[in-house]
């Protein structure tokens, strides 16, 4: 470089890490800002809007509610808690500088104990306190059936978890694309209705993982429920079931459909049974197809909603607004 070039050069560097320097926040100034930030803290919490956020707060939050083993119903999914979020509360109010009930925001608080947390055992039901109901369908056979329950499934806005035998996708896969093309949600059940409870753990493995393949190259997609045939069971199944990732679930009410009973009877008994966290087992039969309409309104009338398996199982409360 030329020497005439460089001088100048400098000159400008110089200045121009000047102008940078002078933009860099000095340790006091950066003390000053923390400080700022500390003294509004603390005045907010010194403010009586701020403090009777807070006593709304003690009066209404709900404790989150952890996962655990029952001695009856077995494990039994958390269920979130709800909290006031303070801050976001009193940052909303204060504009209009007072307290306003229908300005509250709540927050979602997870309980310490999850699903996965605890032993592998079965699942019967979703959380007490979550006031939604889950529809369970074991499909292995009533092909003709299938039709009219999607139909009404999707009239209602409903979404059903629908358990398949492997052997049935085998043999109609077109049937069990429809069916997850509807939305629904797709479990195991096992590969060909086998009594579980009397194979071997062998035998269970290659249930369970020969339907999940056939499921797999039909649908593209893994099952995380398993429902074990008739509900016959033991320690080895659920413990292989595991092993493939998956939960084992069982029900709370069931319709006993496969036993032709008439429909309006069967709705009446299962309806009545139904509670927070129940899941109601059925199958594609005739009293099923022609009940079904019926019962996911008695159900809705009674103030419960249809979800999924996982929709259950999930921790999230149905309403996050307002305890």
């Amino acid at each position: 470089m030329k020497r005439k070039y460089f001088l100048p050069l400098i000159i400008l560097s110089i200045f121009f890490l000047s102008i940078v320097a002078m933009n860099l926040p000095t340790p006091s100034t950066t003390k000053t800002n923390l400080g700022s930030s500390m003294t509004v803290f603390s005045e907010m919490k010194e403010d009586q809007l701020y403090k009777e956020i807070e006593s709304y707060n003690s009066e209404h939050e709900i404790q989150p509610i952890d996962a655990k083993l029952d001695p009856i119903w077995k494990a039994i999914p958390g269920y979130n808690g709800l909290s006031v979020d303070l801050e976001a509360s009193y940052k909303k109010m204060k504009a209009f500088g007072k307290f306003d009930e229908t300005n509250i925001i709540f927050t979602e608080v997870p309980p310490k104990i999850h699903l996965d947390d605890l032993d592998p055992s079965p699942i019967f039901r979703g959380n007490p306190e979550k006031p939604m109901i889950a529809l369970l369908i074991n499909v292995a056979w009533g092909d003709e059936h299938i039709p009219g329950i999607l139909k009404t499934l999707n009239e209602s806005a409903v979404k059903a978890t629908f358990f398949f035998d492997g052997s049935w996708v085998k043999k109609t896969p077109h049937l069990a694309s429809m069916i997850y093309l509807e939305g629904h949600e797709i479990g195991n059940h096992a590969y060909s209705h086998p009594d579980l409870k009397l194979r071997s753990a062998e035998e269970t493995r290659m249930e369970i993982q020969k339907t999940n393949d056939v499921i797999h190259e039909a649908l593209e997609l893994t099952p995380k429920w398993f429902a074990p045939p008739s509900g016959s069971f033991n320690q080895t199944t659920i413990d292989i079931a595991h092993e493939l990732k998956m939960k084992t679930i069982l029900w709370t009410v069931d319709t006993v459909d496969w036993r032709k009973p008439s429909t309006a009877e069967m709705v009446q008994r299962v309806v009545s049974a139904v509670e927070n966290g129940s899941m109601i087992l059925m199958h594609p039969t005739k009293p099923t197809a022609e009940g079904l309409e019926t019962m996911i309104n008695d159900i809705k009338n009674k103030g419960f909603q249809l979800g999924t398996v996982s929709d259950l199982m999930s921790e999230k409360r149905l309403d996050s607004k307002k305890p």
